[in-house]
């Protein structure tokens, strides 16, 4: 769901709302400037909040909820039993390099055992999530020249009412404030965590100069090079909105988050909320020729020509972008495979190749497809 409120955010929305809703992929989308209906829909956001503010809504059933977390260990727990996979964890990539013959040599580290080892391969997939700039630099590729990292931390407001939980069930996102940057858009969210349900609202943005949630202060410094020290002070030139939105956020209170909060929920009281860490983003840096370096929001793959090494940089990749952005790397990387491998991706992916926003008919029979396999109630 969307939720915006003021004449001029409500006309916003009303136009939004007519420009998407006859597209495939947001077909079947709600509108409305009800009360009564936005109630029934999440009625939290609506539970004394004051009459005659225009409001509207746009909701749509095309999606679900995904637990990242359990949906790793399933595959994982999976690829661990197949033959062709060995999966090593509490392990500390410490060095990349290329041998003379053109395979890669890794040194790690066992954390458990505080022994070093060599593992050498053919092709590395670099998805260490923040550390991952650090050691696609180590790899010296020429697509590595350049690029920084601006690390970037969460917060959220998460409710410990049970009562009020249960009232909420849905994901309602309002519009960003002027400055902040696109993954600060604020939401107020049901989630399931390990099979219960949970209510929090944010994100509220922190920085450290750590890449990984339990990583080192010293891992933004550390990262800084002769090659992407010009892109990175560019970025800090150009994006004062954004260095202004980060103090505020961080000079805030909890009673300056509890005032966010009401603008969801008009009663929210601070004493069924608490603060929570929820991790580290890294946004890309890159140079660009005219502005000399920009600060990039989404996320992307960098690889070698060869094809040899592929990391995956920036915003943690959601559900609408993790398999898309895995479609790309085996293309980026095994162009050769691809022809031998498309009956096969199109078996797992029936929409690959396609694009579903040129196919309503195929867009619905993929969207029934997935409700059905997920279990879902419309």
């Amino acid at each position: 769901m969307s939720f915006v409120w003021g004449a001029d955010n409500v006309a916003f929305l009303r136009k939004r709302h007519e420009a998407l809703s006859a597209h495939p992929l947001f077909a079947g989308m709600d509108y409305s400037e009800d009360r009564q209906q936005i109630a029934q829909w999440a009625p939290l956001i609506m539970q004394n909040r004051p009459k005659g503010e225009p409001i509207a809504v746009t909701r749509s059933l095309m999606g679900t909820d995904v637990n990242f977390g359990a949906l790793t260990r399933l595959l994982f727990s999976y690829l661990s039993g197949t033959k062709g996979c060995v999966l090593h964890t509490r392990h500390d990539v410490q060095d990349i390099r290329r041998d003379e013959d053109g395979q890669w040599r890794l040194k790690v580290r066992d954390l458990r055992e505080n022994t070093d080892r060599i593992v050498r391969s053919r092709f590395v997939f670099i998805g260490g999530g923040g550390a991952a700039l650090t050691l696609l630099q180590k790899t010296g590729i020429p697509q590595a020249q350049g690029v920084g990292g601006f690390p970037v931390s969460g917060q959220f407001l998460r409710c410990t009412n049970k009562a009020l939980i249960a009232r909420h069930r849905a994901k309602v996102y309002g519009k960003a404030s002027v400055g902040a940057p696109p993954m600060s858009v604020p939401h107020l969210d049901t989630r399931m965590i390990d099979g219960k349900p949970a209510l929090l609202f944010g994100p509220y943005a922190g920085f450290s100069t750590r890449f990984l949630k339990q990583g080192s202060l010293m891992d933004l410094p550390l990262s800084v090079r002769p090659g992407n020290i010009g892109p990175m002070l560019a970025v800090a030139r150009d994006n004062w909105p954004l260095t202004k939105y980060l103090i505020q956020q961080v000079m805030q209170s909890q009673e300056d988050r509890i005032a966010a909060l009401r603008d969801f929920i008009p009663d929210a009281k601070a004493e069924d909320w608490e603060l929570v860490v929820a991790g580290q983003r890294v946004q890309i840096i890159k140079q660009d020729p005219k502005k000399g370096g920009v600060l990039q929001f989404g996320t992307e793959v960098i690889a070698s020509d060869d094809g040899s090494v592929a990391a995956l940089l920036g915003a943690s990749p959601g559900a609408s972008t993790a398999a898309p952005i895995m479609l790309n790397v085996l293309q980026k990387c095994f162009a050769a495979k691809m022809p031998e491998w498309t009956d096969r991706l199109k078996a797992m992916v029936p929409s690959f190749g396609q694009k579903l926003a040129n196919n309503p008919a195929l867009c619905q029979q993929q969207f029934d497809r997935t409700t059905k396999i997920l279990g879902l109630t419309l």
